[in-house]
């Protein structure tokens, strides 16, 4: 072998020890952690669930510190989580929106849970179950909201946001269990369900909103499908709404069904969760 060739190998073999041993002192990876997550065994729906949580700053800070708590349908990692979370963190730091405990409640059957019973046949094969949002609010009073308290400082204020499917639910929980909630958001709720019966029902079923107040927050896409439903609703909620329930409806045509929840939301919590005034200063 020639001397130039055998320098030559000689560089290349420094050089790429060199990379391997610049690759194996690189630092690993670490975690990035946004909340919390722990699981349920949920007696009622005879599953485990997963929670997933986002807690503002400041929690953490103090020892009395309590707030109020927003639960979401669809609240897997893969799922409206993250954005909305990410949501809560900026509003709140900017001022924008009073700090909540966010509780994401991730997906078995989604379907099953956010659906009430239909007789129509087409609504039915959507899914091998559906049906089944009785039982759902049922494992969301009788075993996650205790779980949260026990877990968390909270306050008796409670919200739920939710689109379509999810959207479909928080309706119907305010029109079916008013008091579960004290804030309702929905955005393109699926009211076409089981023939729009939820939605042509409004106007009997606001007048059993009970005395408490409650707090309706709508938003519609250019989705054709929803548009008749929730119009039904908000003619309802003009002409028959207890004096216990403000609502807002914002109709966004720019948006499709598909991309409406996170600006919704953005508008919504602005809106719903503004801060609450400041307390002037004592007179002395």
């Amino acid at each position: 072998m020639r001397p130039p060739m055998l320098l030559l190998l000689v560089v290349l073999l420094v050089a790429g020890g060199a990379r391997g041993q610049a690759a194996v002192s690189a630092p690993a990876a670490e975690p990035l952690v946004i909340g919390q997550t722990f699981t349920i065994q949920s007696k009622v729906l005879g599953e485990t669930r997963r929670l997933n949580v986002f807690v503002p700053s400041g929690y953490a800070e103090s020892t009395t510190l309590r707030l109020p708590v927003l639960y979401m349908p669809d609240g897997g990692l893969a799922e409206d989580f993250l954005h909305v979370a990410g949501l809560v963190q900026v509003l709140v730091g900017n001022g924008a929106m009073r700090p909540f405990i966010l509780v994401g409640i991730e997906n078995t059957e989604r379907r099953r849970d956010l659906t009430g019973p239909t007789t129509n046949e087409k609504d039915k094969k959507i899914a091998p179950r559906v049906g089944g949002s009785a039982a759902f609010r049922r494992f969301i009073l009788e075993e996650l909201m205790p779980d949260v308290k026990r877990r968390y400082r909270t306050t008796t204020e409670t919200a739920i946001v939710g689109g379509s499917l999810a959207g479909l639910f928080v309706v119907e929980t305010l029109l079916l269990e008013p008091d579960l909630f004290d804030t309702y958001l929905a955005f393109d709720p699926s009211l076409w369900w089981n023939n729009e019966l939820l939605a042509s029902q409004a106007s009997t079923l606001l007048q059993g909103a009970g005395r408490t107040p409650k707090v309706l927050c709508l938003a519609t896409s250019s989705n054709g499908e929803i548009e008749a439903p929730v119009g039904q609703l908000t003619q309802a909620l003009g002409h028959h709404t207890p004096k216990n329930i403000t609502w807002h409806h914002q109709h966004m045509p720019q948006e499709t069904h598909q991309t409406i929840y996170h600006p919704a939301a953005l508008q919504a919590f602005r809106v719903v969760f503004k801060p609450l005034p400041t307390p002037a200063p004592a007179a002395r």
